[in-house]
């Protein structure tokens, strides 16, 4: 069969990697055509069976309204060259890996040319836009969502879902960075035996811009008190990026940069601070105590706080309904707060026994392995019905 996927940002990337991996061991002549990223492509250059990577997503994602706003035009460039490339290819289905701003328009137009549409990582109406929800009943033949608080919302919603658990398990538990020890971590990166804070600024140019100053600056604070001094701070630094984009010429060299290895860098960090998104969830998962911190552009944060719904931003806190660990927002994403909480993650050992209880109840109540390939299945059954 043909699987036409699309992924706009690096945790679709991931998730469309594992996908495919699913998708190519229960269909093994599968042709695939996707946008995505490097992880899709690598998974698809394994098997050579398809037509390959269209776009790269790292060409063109945007987050925010104002951003969305700003590169309107671009955007709907790609809308349309997208269209105009599933119309072409004529595939059996077209697969939404969450990235709702771009897939709602794919998936109207999809269904609309008469293809069959699936969308896999469930958009968060249930926290902002529920009325979206029409558009899912009307243009999506089978949704497939991955948290369990999703179940009792889209059923009561009247929406066809299909639950298998949720995939970033398999992607966190089947990660060479679990089996490598911390010495040959530190050693293939040239890092100094000492104890690390994993700094994750986002996955955009424009979360890193943001993001990286107060970073820095945090670093710097706590570089200055003797008691951690002997601290390094190590950036996770996102797909597709550059040096240049963390812009580190005025950091200290107690601050370095590590590209391509986010969970060993999570996993040997002794505490991380995250720009939410799925880096958060995987933090959890991996069991490095954290504080997230989130700053946009002032427009899309009010309009935000108008139109979310919701208590908290990071999916672990969402999973159990309460604060595992704490974020920080907007004007208190400063680096006096971050100074202090990250102070509390070194040194209180109650306080980092507390959030490794409630990392263990995340992972449980996510279920367990085997999503990805169990989604690719159920997607397949779906097809020759």
């Amino acid at each position: 069969m043909k699987y036409y996927l699309v992924a706009g940002e690096a945790s679709g990337d991931l998730h469309g990697s594992n996908l495919m991996r699913g998708l190519y061991a229960r269909d093994p002549e599968a042709d695939m055509r996707f946008w995505g990223g490097g992880l899709m492509n690598a998974v698809y250059k394994e098997h050579q069976s398809g037509t390959g990577l269209v776009k790269d997503y790292r060409e063109g994602a945007v987050i925010g309204i104002w951003e969305v706003f700003v590169q309107a035009r671009k955007l709907l460039g790609r809308v349309r060259s997208c269209e105009e490339d599933i119309a072409a290819w004529k595939p059996d289905v077209v697969i939404l890996i969450d990235y709702p701003g771009f897939n709602f328009r794919i998936a109207e137009f999809a269904h609309k040319a008469g293809f069959k549409v699936f969308w896999y990582i469930a958009p968060k109406v249930w926290a902002s836009r529920e009325s979206r929800i029409k558009k899912l009943k009307a243009y999506v033949d089978k949704l497939f969502i991955v948290f369990p608080f999703e179940i009792d919302y889209f059923r009561r919603k009247g929406v066809d879902f299909i639950y298998k658990g949720n995939p970033l398990i398999d992607a966190v538990d089947r990660s060479p960075a679990l089996q490598e020890t911390r010495g040959t971590f530190l050693d293939r990166h040239g890092l100094p035996d000492r104890p690390m804070v994993a700094l994750l600024a986002g996955s955009r140019s424009g979360e890193i811009k943001t993001m990286m100053p107060v970073y820095l600056e945090m670093a710097a604070r706590l570089h200055a008190m003797p008691e951690y001094a002997n601290l390094q701070f190590v950036v996770a630094a996102a797909p597709g990026r550059t040096p240049k984009d963390y812009d580190l010429a005025g950091a200290g060299d107690y601050v370095r940069l590590v590209f391509g290895d986010t969970y060993g860098v999570l996993r040997h960090a002794r505490a991380a601070v995250i720009n939410s998104g799925t880096a958060s969830l995987e933090a959890a998962l991996l069991g490095t105590p954290q504080a997230v911190g989130y700053r946009t552009a002032p427009l899309t944060y009010l309009i935000g706080r108008i139109i979310l719904k919701i208590k908290y931003i990071s999916l672990a806190n969402l999973v159990i309904d309460r604060a595992a660990f704490k974020e920080f927002l907007q004007n208190y994403m400063t680096p006096e707060n971050l100074v202090t909480e990250v102070r509390r993650l070194l040194e209180d050992e109650n306080y980092r026994a507390r959030m490794a209880a409630d990392y263990a109840e995340v992972r449980e109540k996510l279920g367990g392995t085997g999503a990805s390939e169990a989604v690719a299945g159920a997607m397949i059954a779906v097809l020759i019905k």
